[in-house]
Protein backbone atom coordinates (compact mmCIF):
# COMPACT_ATOMS: atom_id res chain seq x y z
CA UNK A 1 0.00 0.00 0.00
CA UNK A 2 1.58 3.27 -1.16
CA UNK A 3 0.92 6.31 1.10
CA UNK A 4 1.97 9.91 0.47
CA UNK A 5 2.08 12.21 3.52
CA UNK A 6 2.06 15.97 2.85
CA UNK A 7 3.50 17.92 5.79
CA UNK A 8 6.39 16.91 8.04
CA UNK A 9 5.00 18.44 11.25
CA UNK A 10 4.27 16.58 14.49
CA UNK A 11 1.33 14.64 13.04
CA UNK A 12 3.02 13.91 9.70
CA UNK A 13 6.17 12.63 11.39
CA UNK A 14 4.24 10.46 13.89
CA UNK A 15 2.24 8.91 11.03
CA UNK A 16 5.35 8.33 8.91
CA UNK A 17 7.12 6.68 11.85
CA UNK A 18 4.18 4.38 12.65
CA UNK A 19 3.29 3.46 9.07
CA UNK A 20 6.87 2.85 7.91
CA UNK A 21 7.33 0.53 10.93
CA UNK A 22 4.29 -1.41 9.63
CA UNK A 23 5.99 -1.80 6.22
CA UNK A 24 3.81 0.61 4.26
CA UNK A 25 5.50 2.32 1.30
CA UNK A 26 5.78 5.94 2.56
CA UNK A 27 6.63 9.12 0.63
CA UNK A 28 6.73 12.43 2.50
CA UNK A 29 6.40 15.90 0.93
CA UNK A 30 7.47 19.08 2.74
CA UNK A 31 9.00 22.41 1.71
CA UNK A 32 11.52 22.29 4.60
CA UNK A 33 14.50 20.31 3.30
CA UNK A 34 16.25 20.27 6.69
CA UNK A 35 13.27 18.58 8.39
CA UNK A 36 13.01 16.02 5.59
CA UNK A 37 16.71 15.17 5.92
CA UNK A 38 16.19 14.52 9.63
CA UNK A 39 13.19 12.28 8.79
CA UNK A 40 15.22 10.29 6.21
CA UNK A 41 17.98 9.74 8.79
CA UNK A 42 15.54 8.24 11.29
CA UNK A 43 12.90 6.53 9.14
CA UNK A 44 12.78 4.15 6.18
CA UNK A 45 10.89 6.55 3.88
CA UNK A 46 11.33 8.46 0.61
CA UNK A 47 11.10 12.27 0.71
CA UNK A 48 10.31 14.98 -1.86
CA UNK A 49 11.08 18.66 -1.17
CA UNK A 50 8.44 21.11 -2.37
CA UNK A 51 4.94 22.48 -1.95
CA UNK A 52 2.27 19.81 -1.48
CA UNK A 53 -0.17 21.89 -3.52
CA UNK A 54 2.06 21.68 -6.62
CA UNK A 55 1.09 19.25 -9.39
CA UNK A 56 4.76 18.81 -10.37
CA UNK A 57 5.80 18.00 -6.79
CA UNK A 58 2.93 15.52 -6.39
CA UNK A 59 3.90 13.81 -9.64
CA UNK A 60 7.51 13.56 -8.42
CA UNK A 61 6.16 11.86 -5.27
CA UNK A 62 4.22 9.43 -7.53
CA UNK A 63 0.84 10.57 -6.20
CA UNK A 64 -0.93 9.27 -9.38
CA UNK A 65 -0.17 5.70 -8.18
CA UNK A 66 -0.82 6.32 -4.46
CA UNK A 67 -3.42 4.31 -2.56
CA UNK A 68 -3.76 7.11 -0.03
CA UNK A 69 -2.68 10.76 0.31
CA UNK A 70 -2.73 12.32 3.79
CA UNK A 71 -2.49 16.13 3.87
CA UNK A 72 -1.62 17.36 7.38
CA UNK A 73 0.22 20.67 6.88
CA UNK A 74 -0.49 23.56 9.26
CA UNK A 75 -3.01 25.23 6.89
CA UNK A 76 -6.46 23.85 6.05
CA UNK A 77 -6.55 25.48 2.62
CA UNK A 78 -3.28 23.81 1.59
CA UNK A 79 -4.55 20.43 2.86
CA UNK A 80 -7.84 20.65 0.95
CA UNK A 81 -6.17 21.89 -2.25
CA UNK A 82 -3.50 19.15 -2.02
CA UNK A 83 -6.22 16.49 -1.68
CA UNK A 84 -8.19 17.90 -4.62
CA UNK A 85 -5.09 17.81 -6.84
CA UNK A 86 -4.17 14.32 -5.61
CA UNK A 87 -7.60 12.97 -6.58
CA UNK A 88 -7.40 14.62 -10.00
CA UNK A 89 -3.98 13.01 -10.52
CA UNK A 90 -5.36 9.56 -9.71
CA UNK A 91 -4.81 8.92 -5.97
CA UNK A 92 -7.39 6.40 -4.76
CA UNK A 93 -8.13 7.94 -1.34
CA UNK A 94 -7.39 11.24 0.43
CA UNK A 95 -7.46 12.47 4.04
CA UNK A 96 -7.26 16.16 4.98
CA UNK A 97 -6.66 17.70 8.38
CA UNK A 98 -9.27 20.47 8.69
CA UNK A 99 -9.16 22.59 11.86
CA UNK A 100 -11.06 25.81 11.15
CA UNK A 101 -14.49 25.65 12.87
CA UNK A 102 -16.15 27.46 9.93
CA UNK A 103 -14.83 24.91 7.41
CA UNK A 104 -15.71 22.02 9.69
CA UNK A 105 -19.33 23.16 10.03
CA UNK A 106 -19.73 22.51 6.28
CA UNK A 107 -17.42 19.50 6.10
CA UNK A 108 -20.02 17.27 4.41
CA UNK A 109 -20.18 19.64 1.41
CA UNK A 110 -16.39 19.95 1.30
CA UNK A 111 -15.90 16.17 1.50
CA UNK A 112 -18.28 15.66 -1.40
CA UNK A 113 -16.86 18.39 -3.63
CA UNK A 114 -13.21 17.61 -2.88
CA UNK A 115 -13.80 13.82 -2.97
CA UNK A 116 -12.23 13.46 0.47
CA UNK A 117 -12.32 9.98 2.01
CA UNK A 118 -11.96 11.47 5.47
CA UNK A 119 -11.54 14.83 7.24
CA UNK A 120 -9.83 14.93 10.63
CA UNK A 121 -10.31 17.77 13.10
CA UNK A 122 -7.70 17.29 15.88
CA UNK A 123 -9.05 20.03 18.13
CA UNK A 124 -12.62 18.72 17.96
CA UNK A 125 -11.39 15.18 18.74
CA UNK A 126 -9.43 16.41 21.78
CA UNK A 127 -12.39 18.52 22.99
CA UNK A 128 -14.60 15.40 22.87
CA UNK A 129 -11.99 13.45 24.84
CA UNK A 130 -11.82 16.17 27.55
CA UNK A 131 -15.63 16.42 27.77
CA UNK A 132 -15.84 12.64 28.43
CA UNK A 133 -13.19 12.96 31.17
CA UNK A 134 -15.20 15.70 32.86
CA UNK A 135 -18.32 13.51 32.84
CA UNK A 136 -16.26 10.69 34.37
CA UNK A 137 -13.71 12.47 36.60
CA UNK A 138 -12.34 9.27 38.20
CA UNK A 139 -10.84 8.20 34.87
CA UNK A 140 -7.53 9.55 33.64
CA UNK A 141 -8.22 8.52 30.01
CA UNK A 142 -11.33 7.39 28.15
CA UNK A 143 -11.50 5.87 24.66
CA UNK A 144 -14.83 4.95 23.05
CA UNK A 145 -15.93 2.18 20.69
CA UNK A 146 -19.16 1.16 18.93
CA UNK A 147 -20.17 4.82 18.49
CA UNK A 148 -19.68 5.61 22.19
CA UNK A 149 -21.58 2.59 23.59
CA UNK A 150 -18.43 0.89 24.92
CA UNK A 151 -15.78 2.74 26.92
CA UNK A 152 -12.20 1.79 27.66
CA UNK A 153 -11.11 3.77 30.69
CA UNK A 154 -7.79 4.11 32.47
CA UNK A 155 -7.58 4.78 36.18
CA UNK A 156 -4.88 4.42 38.87
CA UNK A 157 -5.42 2.27 41.97
CA UNK A 158 -4.98 4.39 45.09
CA UNK A 159 -3.25 3.05 48.21
CA UNK A 160 -6.50 2.53 50.11
CA UNK A 161 -8.35 0.97 47.17
CA UNK A 162 -10.61 -2.01 47.89
CA UNK A 163 -9.04 -3.78 44.89
CA UNK A 164 -5.42 -3.74 46.18
CA UNK A 165 -4.31 -7.29 46.99
CA UNK A 166 -7.31 -8.83 45.19
CA UNK A 167 -7.01 -11.21 42.23
CA UNK A 168 -9.05 -10.36 39.13
CA UNK A 169 -11.07 -13.60 39.50
CA UNK A 170 -12.00 -12.59 43.07
CA UNK A 171 -12.86 -9.07 41.89
CA UNK A 172 -15.22 -10.37 39.18
CA UNK A 173 -16.87 -12.77 41.68
CA UNK A 174 -17.27 -10.11 44.36
CA UNK A 175 -18.65 -7.27 42.22
CA UNK A 176 -20.63 -9.28 39.63
CA UNK A 177 -20.51 -6.35 37.19
CA UNK A 178 -19.87 -6.76 33.46
CA UNK A 179 -16.44 -5.11 33.33
CA UNK A 180 -13.14 -6.51 32.07
CA UNK A 181 -9.62 -5.48 33.06
CA UNK A 182 -7.88 -5.46 29.66
CA UNK A 183 -4.39 -4.23 30.56
CA UNK A 184 -2.42 -3.30 33.68
CA UNK A 185 0.52 -0.94 33.80
CA UNK A 186 2.83 -1.52 36.79
CA UNK A 187 5.84 0.78 36.69
CA UNK A 188 7.59 0.08 33.38
CA UNK A 189 5.85 -3.27 32.91
CA UNK A 190 2.61 -3.78 30.97
CA UNK A 191 0.57 -6.99 31.03
CA UNK A 192 -2.68 -8.26 29.58
CA UNK A 193 -3.74 -10.10 32.76
CA UNK A 194 -5.57 -13.37 33.43
CA UNK A 195 -7.86 -14.16 36.40
CA UNK A 196 -4.92 -15.09 38.65
CA UNK A 197 -3.37 -11.62 38.38
CA UNK A 198 -3.25 -9.86 41.78
CA UNK A 199 -3.73 -6.08 41.75
CA UNK A 200 -1.50 -3.72 43.72
CA UNK A 201 -1.90 -0.08 44.74
CA UNK A 202 -0.24 2.14 42.12
CA UNK A 203 -1.33 -0.12 39.23
CA UNK A 204 -2.96 1.67 36.30
CA UNK A 205 -5.93 -0.34 35.09
CA UNK A 206 -7.52 -0.24 31.64
CA UNK A 207 -11.13 -1.41 31.97
CA UNK A 208 -13.69 -2.06 29.19
CA UNK A 209 -17.46 -1.96 29.72
CA UNK A 210 -20.60 -0.02 28.88
CA UNK A 211 -20.87 3.47 30.42
CA UNK A 212 -23.61 2.30 32.83
CA UNK A 213 -21.58 -0.69 34.09
CA UNK A 214 -18.45 1.44 34.59
CA UNK A 215 -20.49 3.94 36.64
CA UNK A 216 -21.86 1.07 38.72
CA UNK A 217 -18.36 -0.38 39.19
CA UNK A 218 -17.00 2.95 40.48
CA UNK A 219 -20.00 3.35 42.77
CA UNK A 220 -19.29 -0.05 44.35
CA UNK A 221 -15.64 0.95 44.80
CA UNK A 222 -16.85 3.99 46.74
CA UNK A 223 -15.24 6.36 44.26
CA UNK A 224 -18.33 8.36 43.34
CA UNK A 225 -17.27 12.00 42.93
CA UNK A 226 -19.49 15.04 42.87
CA UNK A 227 -20.43 16.12 39.35
CA UNK A 228 -18.19 18.77 37.85
CA UNK A 229 -19.93 22.14 37.63
CA UNK A 230 -17.26 24.89 37.57
CA UNK A 231 -14.56 24.58 34.90
CA UNK A 232 -11.59 26.92 34.44
CA UNK A 233 -9.99 26.74 30.97
CA UNK A 234 -6.54 28.30 30.44
CA UNK A 235 -6.02 29.30 26.81
CA UNK A 236 -8.60 30.38 24.23
CA UNK A 237 -7.66 28.43 21.10
CA UNK A 238 -9.76 26.10 18.96
CA UNK A 239 -9.82 23.24 21.49
CA UNK A 240 -11.16 25.67 24.11
CA UNK A 241 -13.88 26.88 21.74
CA UNK A 242 -15.05 23.35 20.82
CA UNK A 243 -14.85 22.22 24.46
CA UNK A 244 -16.67 25.24 25.92
CA UNK A 245 -19.45 24.80 23.33
CA UNK A 246 -19.98 21.19 24.50
CA UNK A 247 -19.70 21.98 28.23
CA UNK A 248 -22.12 24.95 28.08
CA UNK A 249 -24.72 22.60 26.55
CA UNK A 250 -24.17 20.29 29.53
CA UNK A 251 -24.97 23.16 31.90
CA UNK A 252 -21.47 23.63 33.33
CA UNK A 253 -20.14 27.07 34.37
CA UNK A 254 -17.22 27.89 32.07
CA UNK A 255 -14.52 30.50 32.54
CA UNK A 256 -11.78 30.93 29.88
CA UNK A 257 -8.58 32.93 30.47
CA UNK A 258 -6.88 34.05 27.24
CA UNK A 259 -3.94 36.42 26.65
CA UNK A 260 -4.99 37.72 23.21
CA UNK A 261 -7.57 40.50 23.29
CA UNK A 262 -8.73 39.69 19.74
CA UNK A 263 -9.35 36.02 20.63
CA UNK A 264 -11.26 37.12 23.75
CA UNK A 265 -13.56 39.32 21.66
CA UNK A 266 -14.24 36.44 19.24
CA UNK A 267 -14.94 34.03 22.10
CA UNK A 268 -17.34 36.52 23.73
CA UNK A 269 -19.39 36.52 20.52
CA UNK A 270 -19.22 32.76 19.96
CA UNK A 271 -19.77 31.71 23.60
CA UNK A 272 -22.35 34.03 25.20
CA UNK A 273 -22.87 31.64 28.16
CA UNK A 274 -19.16 31.47 29.09
CA UNK A 275 -17.13 34.02 31.06
CA UNK A 276 -14.09 35.21 29.07
CA UNK A 277 -11.15 36.83 30.92
CA UNK A 278 -8.41 38.70 29.04
CA UNK A 279 -5.22 37.87 30.93
CA UNK A 280 -2.15 35.63 31.26
CA UNK A 281 -3.17 32.24 32.68
CA UNK A 282 0.44 31.53 33.69
CA UNK A 283 0.12 34.36 36.27
CA UNK A 284 -0.64 32.53 39.53
CA UNK A 285 -2.12 35.64 41.17
CA UNK A 286 -4.62 35.97 38.32
CA UNK A 287 -5.62 32.29 38.67
CA UNK A 288 -6.26 32.80 42.40
CA UNK A 289 -8.20 36.00 41.65
CA UNK A 290 -10.37 34.12 39.14
CA UNK A 291 -11.20 31.42 41.68
CA UNK A 292 -8.99 28.44 40.85
CA UNK A 293 -9.49 27.15 44.41
CA UNK A 294 -13.26 26.95 43.83
CA UNK A 295 -12.98 25.25 40.42
CA UNK A 296 -14.03 21.59 40.12
CA UNK A 297 -11.72 21.21 37.11
CA UNK A 298 -8.85 23.09 35.50
CA UNK A 299 -7.92 22.46 31.87
CA UNK A 300 -4.60 23.77 30.52
CA UNK A 301 -4.97 24.34 26.75
CA UNK A 302 -2.44 27.01 25.78
CA UNK A 303 -0.21 26.40 22.75
CA UNK A 304 2.86 25.87 24.97
CA UNK A 305 3.42 22.48 26.64
CA UNK A 306 5.67 24.05 29.29
CA UNK A 307 3.06 26.66 30.27
CA UNK A 308 0.38 23.98 30.49
CA UNK A 309 2.56 21.82 32.75
CA UNK A 310 3.38 24.73 35.11
CA UNK A 311 -0.32 25.70 35.34
CA UNK A 312 -1.32 22.12 36.08
CA UNK A 313 1.27 21.85 38.88
CA UNK A 314 -0.06 25.09 40.40
CA UNK A 315 -3.67 23.85 40.13
CA UNK A 316 -2.63 20.65 41.94
CA UNK A 317 -1.08 22.73 44.74
CA UNK A 318 -4.40 24.63 45.05
CA UNK A 319 -6.34 21.41 45.56
CA UNK A 320 -8.19 21.27 42.21
CA UNK A 321 -9.60 17.72 42.04
CA UNK A 322 -9.64 17.25 38.24
CA UNK A 323 -6.76 18.58 36.12
CA UNK A 324 -6.46 17.94 32.38
CA UNK A 325 -3.38 19.04 30.43
CA UNK A 326 -2.77 19.29 26.69
CA UNK A 327 0.79 18.12 25.99
CA UNK A 328 1.91 17.33 22.45
CA UNK A 329 5.48 16.18 23.18
CA UNK A 330 5.43 12.50 24.25
CA UNK A 331 8.49 12.76 26.54
CA UNK A 332 6.95 15.64 28.50
CA UNK A 333 3.69 13.70 28.86
CA UNK A 334 5.51 10.80 30.56
CA UNK A 335 7.37 13.25 32.81
CA UNK A 336 4.27 14.91 34.25
CA UNK A 337 2.51 11.59 34.83
CA UNK A 338 5.21 11.02 37.47
CA UNK A 339 4.04 14.21 39.21
CA UNK A 340 0.60 12.67 39.71
CA UNK A 341 -1.20 14.50 36.89
CA UNK A 342 -2.60 11.67 34.84
CA UNK A 343 -5.19 13.19 32.46
CA UNK A 344 -3.04 14.21 29.50
CA UNK A 345 -4.47 14.85 26.03
CA UNK A 346 -2.71 15.36 22.70
CA UNK A 347 -4.12 16.63 19.40
CA UNK A 348 -1.26 14.88 17.59
CA UNK A 349 -2.16 11.47 19.09
CA UNK A 350 -5.91 11.92 18.50
CA UNK A 351 -5.26 12.72 14.81
CA UNK A 352 -2.77 9.91 14.29
CA UNK A 353 -5.08 7.31 15.89
CA UNK A 354 -8.02 8.37 13.69
CA UNK A 355 -5.91 8.20 10.51
CA UNK A 356 -4.23 4.89 11.46
CA UNK A 357 -7.70 3.35 12.02
CA UNK A 358 -8.66 4.37 8.50
CA UNK A 359 -5.41 3.03 6.99
CA UNK A 360 -5.81 -0.34 8.72
CA UNK A 361 -9.42 -0.55 7.55
CA UNK A 362 -8.44 0.15 3.92
CA UNK A 363 -5.63 -2.40 3.93
CA UNK A 364 -7.90 -4.97 5.49
CA UNK A 365 -10.97 -4.51 3.28
CA UNK A 366 -10.54 -8.01 1.80
CA UNK A 367 -10.47 -9.75 5.22
CA UNK A 368 -13.25 -11.37 7.24
CA UNK A 369 -13.40 -8.37 9.60
CA UNK A 370 -12.82 -4.64 9.11
CA UNK A 371 -11.00 -2.34 11.53
CA UNK A 372 -13.48 0.33 12.60
CA UNK A 373 -11.59 2.10 15.43
CA UNK A 374 -8.07 1.92 16.80
CA UNK A 375 -6.35 3.46 19.83
CA UNK A 376 -2.80 3.20 21.05
CA UNK A 377 -2.51 2.83 24.81
CA UNK A 378 0.42 3.12 27.23
CA UNK A 379 2.88 4.83 24.86
CA UNK A 380 1.89 2.54 21.98
CA UNK A 381 2.77 -0.67 23.91
CA UNK A 382 -0.85 -1.84 23.68
CA UNK A 383 -3.42 -1.41 20.91
CA UNK A 384 -7.19 -1.53 21.27
CA UNK A 385 -8.92 -2.38 17.98
CA UNK A 386 -12.59 -2.54 17.10
CA UNK A 387 -13.46 -4.94 14.27
CA UNK A 388 -16.75 -5.41 12.45
CA UNK A 389 -17.18 -9.07 11.47
CA UNK A 390 -18.41 -9.13 7.87
CA UNK A 391 -18.52 -12.81 6.89
CA UNK A 392 -18.59 -16.36 8.24
CA UNK A 393 -15.10 -17.66 9.00
CA UNK A 394 -13.22 -20.22 11.15
CA UNK A 395 -13.79 -18.28 14.41
CA UNK A 396 -17.49 -17.37 14.02
CA UNK A 397 -20.21 -19.35 15.87
CA UNK A 398 -17.61 -21.23 17.94
CA UNK A 399 -17.43 -20.86 21.74
CA UNK A 400 -14.48 -18.65 22.67
CA UNK A 401 -13.13 -21.41 24.95
CA UNK A 402 -12.55 -23.48 21.77
CA UNK A 403 -10.43 -20.73 20.18
CA UNK A 404 -6.71 -20.68 21.00
CA UNK A 405 -5.42 -17.11 21.31
CA UNK A 406 -1.78 -16.14 20.98
CA UNK A 407 -0.20 -14.78 24.19
CA UNK A 408 -0.82 -11.11 25.06
CA UNK A 409 -4.12 -10.94 23.16
CA UNK A 410 -7.61 -10.56 24.57
CA UNK A 411 -11.17 -10.48 23.20
CA UNK A 412 -12.44 -7.71 25.50
CA UNK A 413 -15.97 -7.02 24.34
CA UNK A 414 -18.61 -7.99 21.78
CA UNK A 415 -21.35 -5.55 20.74
CA UNK A 416 -24.32 -7.31 19.13
CA UNK A 417 -27.19 -5.08 18.03
CA UNK A 418 -28.14 -3.32 21.28
CA UNK A 419 -26.33 -5.73 23.61
CA UNK A 420 -22.86 -5.16 25.09
CA UNK A 421 -21.30 -8.55 25.95
CA UNK A 422 -18.26 -8.92 28.21
CA UNK A 423 -17.52 -12.41 26.90
CA UNK A 424 -16.89 -15.65 28.77
CA UNK A 425 -15.81 -19.00 27.29
CA UNK A 426 -19.33 -19.93 26.20
CA UNK A 427 -19.94 -16.79 24.11
CA UNK A 428 -19.46 -16.84 20.30
CA UNK A 429 -18.56 -14.25 17.70
CA UNK A 430 -21.25 -13.84 15.03
CA UNK A 431 -21.39 -12.07 11.66
CA UNK A 432 -22.31 -8.40 12.18
CA UNK A 433 -20.74 -8.20 15.65
CA UNK A 434 -18.42 -5.38 16.71
CA UNK A 435 -15.50 -7.10 18.46
CA UNK A 436 -12.95 -5.22 20.57
CA UNK A 437 -9.50 -6.77 20.72
CA UNK A 438 -6.70 -5.75 23.12
CA UNK A 439 -3.25 -6.72 21.88
CA UNK A 440 0.44 -6.16 22.57
CA UNK A 441 1.30 -7.25 19.02
CA UNK A 442 1.72 -4.83 16.16
CA UNK A 443 0.09 -4.94 12.73
CA UNK A 444 -3.04 -6.87 13.74
CA UNK A 445 -5.29 -6.49 10.69
CA UNK A 446 -7.81 -9.27 11.22
CA UNK A 447 -9.19 -11.24 14.16
CA UNK A 448 -7.50 -14.27 12.54
CA UNK A 449 -4.12 -12.68 13.38
CA UNK A 450 -4.56 -13.23 17.15
CA UNK A 451 -5.47 -16.94 16.82
CA UNK A 452 -2.97 -19.80 16.97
Amino acid sequence: MKIVIIGDGKVGYKLAKQLSAENYDIVMIDSNEKKLRAAIDRLDIFCVTGDGGSVAVQKEADVPHADLVIACTSTDECNMLSCLIARRLGARHTIARVRNPIYYQQIDILKEDLHLSMAVNPELAVAGEIARLLLFPDASKIETFVKGRVELIEFPLSENSKLAGMSLADMYNKFQIKVLVCAVERGEHVVIPDGEYVLQSGDRLHIAASHVDIELFFKMLGRKREKIKKVLICGGGRVSYYLATQLCKMGMQIKIIEKSEEKCENLCELLPKATIINGDASDHDLLIEEGIQDADAMIALTGMDEENIIMSMFAKSQGVSKIIVKVNEDRRARMIEEFGIDSIVSAKTATADAILSYVRARRNSQGSANVETMYQLIDGKVEALEFIVRSETTYTNRPLKDLSLKPNNLIACIARKRRIIIPNGDDCIQVGDNVIIITMEKQIRDIQDILL
